[in-house]
């Protein structure tokens, strides 16, 4: 699929012509100019060519941003990997020194250029549009991204600029979906540049560096699935800004469209309150889960340290303690492929589908060694069981009297099936229904 990459200064307004283009508010936008850091991916689909659209951080020089080079590179790298580019530049401000030096890049490359106007919301402000002739760029496109208008004839001029491919379907469809998920500045986006062996993402002490949720194809040491990292989470009364606000919903969004979640927490302070909200959090959307421990090369230890520290872990994540805990140091490159083992054993687990038969084989025995508590004198006799066809592991047990089946039995009933079967790190649904 072809890839269109939108590249410009800061604020021209490309994260809300990618947000038009891919028909969803899927990049976060705000009057801030510098919100976009990471490269961001969406699709778009203009006259039956569908194609792949990239937003860029805005390119600068010599700014007080502490992400300037940073934002550089990942721009680089965008043109770089970009079948064609889509220059962004703003009416009302004219021709910058940064509009200039992007030009002077894209002149450089081989790959073709569409620039595109924006803001152009009047007819007096087309004729500002003009002068962006002198860059030199070919044919110009007046646009506003704000209300769509002009974005029609933009998209002709690309889809006509685009190389010829075959048709094929999407590779990455039906692929899980792992989401790295945690507090702000606990190693997220140092585990997904770890696991990719790139920099795929933007890394800085500053908590808070990461503001999209960052989707990535992942294919290596036997492993294939869609790797997303995400913002930290903050507690709601530490997030002051509209911007983190939105950050904070895109990594709740990642949360709920994931398979497996990794739980990253800090090894130096352990499992917070906050950690315990985005645990339940993945709980609540019934997905797979591994915890991760970060830093551990911070942490004092002696010979037992890592038995008590988990212990001390499902402690507090009890009742759901039946999780994978990896203790990692990203930064040293420590037991970087058992997060991914467990991740893709978890998957494996939250994924399978157990027969009838071995199921009503496996409990039918525990359950009249172990009945249900009589309620009011009457008895409850469990006919058969078996799993729903949900994303996560469900299951129904059928009786004659399921409204007096307790909490307590059944997490009795869960138990057990864990016991039996494979269910690490899945969380469990019963149901119990009347036969």
């Amino acid at each position: 699929m072809s890839l269109v990459a939108i590249v410009g200064r800061p604020n021209v307004g490309k994260s809300t012509l990618f947000n038009r283009l891919v028909g969803m508010r899927q990049a976060i936008v705000d009057d801030t100019a510098g919100v976009t850091r990471d490269r961001h991916y969406g699709r778009c689909e203009w006259c039956g060519r569908e194609f792949s659209v990239v937003d860029t951080g805005g390119y600068t020089t010599n700014s007080d941003d502490v992400f300037e080079s940073a934002i550089r590179s990942q721009v680089q790298i965008a043109i770089d990997e970009a079948d064609l580019v889509l220059f962004l530049v703003e009416a009302a401000t004219g021709i910058t020194d940064y509009d200039a030096e992007i030009a002077d890049i894209l002149r450089r490359t081989r790959k073709p250029v569409v620039l595109c106007v924006n803001k152009v919301d009047t007819g007096e402000k087309m004729f500002d549009a003009y002068q962006f002739y002198s860059l030199g760029l070919g044919e110009l496109y007046s646009i506003s991204a704000a209300n769509g208008s002009g974005t029609g004839d933009l998209l002709d001029a690309v889809v006509a600029a685009l190389p010829e491919e075959e048709e094929q379907e999407d590779p990455h469809a039906g692929l899980p979906r792992i989401t790295i998920v945690g507090k702000p500045n606990v190693g997220k986006s140092s585990l997904t540049n770890a696991l990719l062996g790139q920099e795929r993402n933007i890394v800085t002490p500053v908590a808070g560096t990461t503001r999209d949720a960052i989707e990535t194809y992942y294919n290596k040491f036997g492993h294939e699935f869609m790797l997303v990292d995400t913002a930290g989470i903050r507690r709601k009364t530490k997030v002051h800004e509209d911007l983190e606000f939105y950050s904070v919903m895109r990594s709740i969004r990642a949360i709920e469209h994931a398979d497996i979640c990794i739980l990253m927490i800090d090894a130096t302070t352990g499992m917070e309150a906050q950690d315990m909200n985005i645990f339940n959090l993945i709980i609540k959307n019934r997905k797979g889960c591994v915890v991760v421990v970060n830093k551990w090369d911070l942490f004092i230890k002696d010979s037992n340290t890592m038995r008590d520290y988990t212990e001390s872990l499902r402690a507090r994540l009890a009742p759901f303690d039946d999780v994978p805990v990896i203790f990692t140091s990203v930064l040293k490159m420590q037991r970087i492929q058992d997060v991914l083992d467990a991740a893709t054993q978890v998957y494996a687990n939250y994924s399978q589908k157990i027969p009838t038969a071995r199921l009503n084989e496996a409990l039918l025995p525990v359950i009249e060694e172990t009945p249900p508590p009589a309620w009011k004198g009457k008895y409850v006799k469990v006919k058969y069981i078996t799993q729903l066809p949900t994303a996560f592991p469900a299951f129904a047990f059928f009786c004659n009297l399921p409204q007096y089946i307790k909490d307590p039995y059944k997490r009795f009933l869960e138990n057990q099936l864990r016991k039996h079967f494979s269910l690490t790190g899945c969380p469990v649904q019963i149901y119990c229904r009347q036969k």
